[in-house]
């Protein structure tokens, strides 16, 4: 396992999707909202996003609300359909299949990176926050959870030390979660704890390729738990959006 002085003198935060934060400007605030809303599984891929619903529940007017929509369709979190406005994002069967075949290439090599580069300070923080996934696993803390869980592959790729591939991973992990939340049928995990823990393990010793073999075991674990038919449910936007 390498060190790199400039990092191994103090752990370096965790990583974590996008969430609320004291002082962001509204567009940051309500775009936030949807996000984090959509990775902790309260939105589900299908969704209408009314703007008029918006507009009231965020008292903003409707070019704001539009900007911010526009940004979410630009992520693939939402789609922006003619006459029929905003919804979020439901992948195909397809899409899926592909969406999943870049992500295992992409953490493949982010893998690699992170297991020759890895510092004390880098394991111990990710190490810290496989404490926090596994102590909301058994509090049954499933949107804490799944944010965790996703969290965690970004904090490796930011440990490999690329940002143009944890920008890429980013959207991957999004738009899985979208497809998690469109496709795997309740009570599943959304990602194995035991197997986090256990590349971890291999990129601490240096063992890249026994840890891109797990990666690639566990993302293909994580696709072949999705099945076809969503969950219908009926819920209001300001209780999906956490309001």
């Amino acid at each position: 396992m390498a060190t790199r002085s400039s990092r191994s003198k103090t752990a370096l935060p965790v990583t974590e999707l996008p969430g609320l934060k004291p002082g962001d400007d509204i567009e940051t605030r309500i775009y936030n909202t949807v996000f984090e809303s959509v990775m902790t599984q309260r939105l589900k891929p299908g969704t209408k996003l009314p703007e008029a619903s918006l507009c009231e529940l965020f008292d903003v007017s409707r070019a704001t609300v539009r900007k911010v929509l526009q940004k979410l369709a630009h992520d693939h979190i939402v789609e922006l359909r003619v006459n029929r406005g905003a919804v979020v994002a439901a992948p195909s069967p397809e899409e899926t299949r592909q969406i999943f075949e870049a992500r295992r290439y992409l953490e493949a090599c982010i893998v690699r990176l992170a297991a020759s580069t890895a510092s004390r300070a880098d394991i111990a923080s990710l190490r810290a926050q496989l404490k926090q996934e596994h102590e909301a696993m058994h509090r049954f803390a499933q949107p804490e959870w799944a944010r965790l869980a996703s969290a965690f592959h970004l904090r490796l790729a930011e440990v490999a030390g690329n940002t143009i591939l944890q920008q890429y991973l980013m959207e991957l992990v999004s738009r899985c979660s979208l497809i998690v939340a469109l496709y795997e049928p309740p009570g599943n995990a959304a990602c194995e704890h035991d197997e986090h823990a256990r590349v971890v393990d291999y990129i601490e010793k240096g063992d890249a390729e026994r840890a891109v073999k797990l990666m690639d075991e566990h993302l293909r674990t994580l696709e072949a738990n999705v099945c076809v038919q969503p969950e219908a449910e009926d819920n209001s936007l300001a209780r999906m959006l956490g309001m």
